[in-house]
């Protein structure tokens, strides 16, 4: 079994190879963004998530090395759509891909990496790989969906929980899943256990995505890699804001939308004033439990899945570091 560290580092390595061929590729305007975009780095987790599947049910990764490119770039394009429509300035601690070069160049851009994202996975050898590719678009589908949600969020002040939830388990927890049972797939797993770690996946995303809406009101931006407050600044409907407008008497709920409503203000300004109402809300406190319980059902599904713990221990490593926990 590897390491997640070597996981990291052999997908890490297989991006820098296709990094190096997409220097060489023409237009060079429309490859060196994505070639920017996967050079911003970051976690890998999808594509690490993705090898750890395969490596649970067989040794020689090597041969899902290509769909884990394939999941990386094809959620490194929604990374670069979604910055355009948030209109974000930062990701990774660098300038989003729009800022970079362009929005046309951006748009044009993502939208080869999501093709792109097809040819490397039509590079596995797999038996199952017809299986795979129906998962992989279907998740692609699904992730749009979820982005439609958000977007069409931002002009509701009625968003429930419920609504929400869903929302989140469409744009981030199934891309995810996706990766856990494409693995397994790919690996010849029997179709019980890769749905078992299909729903450990959803569960795990939902528990992380909700930690991001956390750490983007709560977190330290250095290690966080964003702008702290993006989220109440950009009015964007989270867990936290929802459960804000609902929890709220009149006098709070009135001062939350002033600061929701104001077209010119300070943002540090406004960022204040909001965590202020979140404090004393106790929002923080109401994330970390909505966290802890999907945590919790991460736990019952990864007792169910009928595979000897040495072969899954990795499952437990990788979500302790995602959420910051011990499993």
């Amino acid at each position: 079994m590897h390491s997640i560290t070597r996981l990291q580092e052999i997908i890490n390595a297989e991006l820098q190879k296709r990094s190096d061929d997409l220097r060489k590729m023409t237009p060079p305007n429309l490859y060196n963004p994505v070639d920017y975009s996967l050079e911003m780095g970051g976690k890998r987790l999808r594509p690490v998530l993705l090898l750890l599947s395969y490596n649970i049910f067989s040794d020689a990764v090597s041969e899902a090395i290509p769909a884990a490119v394939a999941i990386e770039v094809f959620h490194n394009f929604t990374l670069l759509h979604d910055d355009i429509m948030d209109k974000a300035q930062v990701r990774r601690n660098r300038p989003t891909v729009h800022i970079k070069f362009s929005e046309n160049n951006a748009i044009l851009s993502g939208d080869v990496m999501a093709f792109l994202s097809y040819k490397y996975l039509l590079e596995c050898k797999s038996k199952r790989l017809s299986e795979v590719l129906e998962l992989f678009t279907k998740t692609a589908i699904e992730v749009c969906e979820g982005q439609q949600f958000d977007m069409e969020f931002e002009n509701r002040l009625n968003v429930s929980n419920v609504e929400y939830l869903e929302m989140i388990r469409l744009k981030t927890a199934v891309l995810l899943a996706c990766g856990l049972k494409a693995g397994a797939l790919l690996a010849n797993a029997d179709n019980i256990v890769a749905n078992q770690l299909y729903e450990f996946g959803l569960n795990l995303g939902l528990a992380f995505q909700l930690q991001d809406d956390l750490l983007d009101s709560f977190g330290n931006q250095q290690s966080f890699g964003k702008k702290i407050g993006g989220d109440i600044l950009a009015n964007k409907k989270t867990f936290l804001s929802i459960n804000a407008l609902q929890n709220a008497g009149a006098e709070l709920k009135s001062e939350l939308l002033y600061w929701m409503n104001i077209a010119e203000y300070n943002q540090d300004e406004k960022i204040k004033a909001v965590l202020n109402i979140y404090n004393q809300l106790n929002i923080k406190q109401l994330t970390e439990q909505k966290i802890e319980s999907y945590f919790q059902k991460c736990r019952k599904v990864f007792q169910q899945i009928s595979v000897e713990d040495e072969r899954k221990k990795q499952l437990i490593e990788i979500s302790n570091s995602m959420l910051n926990r011990v499993f």
